[in-house]
Parts: C-alpha cells; sequence; structure tokens
C-alpha cells in the first residue's frame, strides 16, 4: 500500500519533467537563448546581402543577441508575404553547418541531375526546422530555401546557389568579426 501511495504522488512530478523537456525540444535555440526571464534583452542587427530568389527576395540580417552576460548571434533570413513575414533563425553553429552542407549539395546536384529517378530532393535541415536543398526537374537542379518548418508562403526559390552562399559567408565573416571584439 506505502508503495503505491509513493508511485502516486512521484507520478505528477515525473510526468511534469517530461512535459518541461518536450516544451524545450518545441523552442527554436534563438527562443531558447532569449527565454530567460529576469533579464535584459538587447537586440542588435547588422545587414548582410539580400538573397534574390526566383519570385521573392529574401532579406538577410545578422542580429547579436545580448542577454544580460551571455551573448548569441543569429543569422536572419525574412520574406514577406502577402499576409505574414516568414523568418528563419539560423544559430552561428548551425551557419557552419549550412555552409558546409552547401558545398556538399553542390557536389551532389551534379550527378543528381542525370539521376533516372521520377523525382529527387536532395536538402540539409537544421534542428530549427531552416532547409536548403534542391529537387530535380527536367534535367535542371531547383535550388530553395523553407525558412519555418510549418505554414505556407515559407519557400524562396533560388535562382542561383552562389547568392546564398555570398550572404551566408559575409553573415560568417560579420559574425566572426563581432566576436573579437567581444
Amino acid at each position: 500500500m506505502k508503495k503505491l501511495l509513493l508511485i502516486l504522488l512521484c507520478l505528477p512530478m515525473i510526468s511534469f519533467g517530461q512535459n518541461k523537456n518536450e516544451e524545450n525540444k518545441q523552442l527554436s535555440k534563438m527562443d531558447l537563448f532569449t527565454s530567460k526571464t529576469g533579464s535584459i534583452i538587447k537586440y542588435i542587427d547588422y545587414s548582410v546581402t539580400d538573397i534574390k530568389g526566383s519570385y521573392s527576395t529574401g532579406e538577410a540580417k545578422v542580429r547579436q543577441i545580448i542577454v544580460g552576460e551571455s551573448i548569441g548571434y543569429f543569422f536572419q533570413i525574412s520574406k514577406t508575404g502577402k499576409y505574414s513575414t516568414k523568418t528563419a533563425s539560423i544559430e552561428y553553429s548551425d551557419l557552419l553547418e549550412v555552409i558546409r552542407a552547401i558545398n556538399t549539395l553542390k557536389e551532389d546536384s551534379s550527378s543528381d541531375i542525370i539521376s533516372e529517378g521520377d523525382y529527387l530532393e536532395n536538402k540539409f535541415v537544421t534542428d530549427d526546422g531552416f532547409q536548403i536543398g534542391y529537387y530535380i526537374s527536367n534535367e535542371k537542379a531547383v535550388w530553395y530555401i523553407t525558412l519555418e518548418k510549418y505554414g505556407s508562403d515559407n519557400n524562396i526559390f533560388i535562382k542561383e546557389i552562389t547568392d546564398v552562399e555570398i550572404s551566408l559567408i559575409e553573415a560568417k565573416n560579420k559574425i566572426d568579426s563581432l566576436k573579437t571584439i567581444d
């Protein structure tokens, strides 16, 4: 009987801990960084080269966030749609991964173009749901960026992948220079 009572008393604490972990998994890296209560949060933006798409342009910037004594760096791409603005916030370490992934994707695209499948898609996805990749259509790679995991009108179809690379590298260099100042 005592064991049953002990289990019943501990059960709410166990499920609360699991719910808290599940909530943290839902938050983006930027949300987690800025969710510290009781601290002053300062945002400083630095413009970098925008990403030109076939049908729209992604406004690109580096966002430095200061929360108390902590400093975080994010590369942001925003696309203004008809009804809302979609924004991807890519944390610095993820930015480095995206840059590496583009090099791999570019190498893969040349061999994927001659593949015999009816449909082929190759992409890289960050923890926060930002995607960059391509699909093959009429023996041509069509590059795209997906800014957010959910919703519509969150894609930018890229004219030239080099435009994305320029913006990403410019953002990396800006963050690197800001880090040396800190």
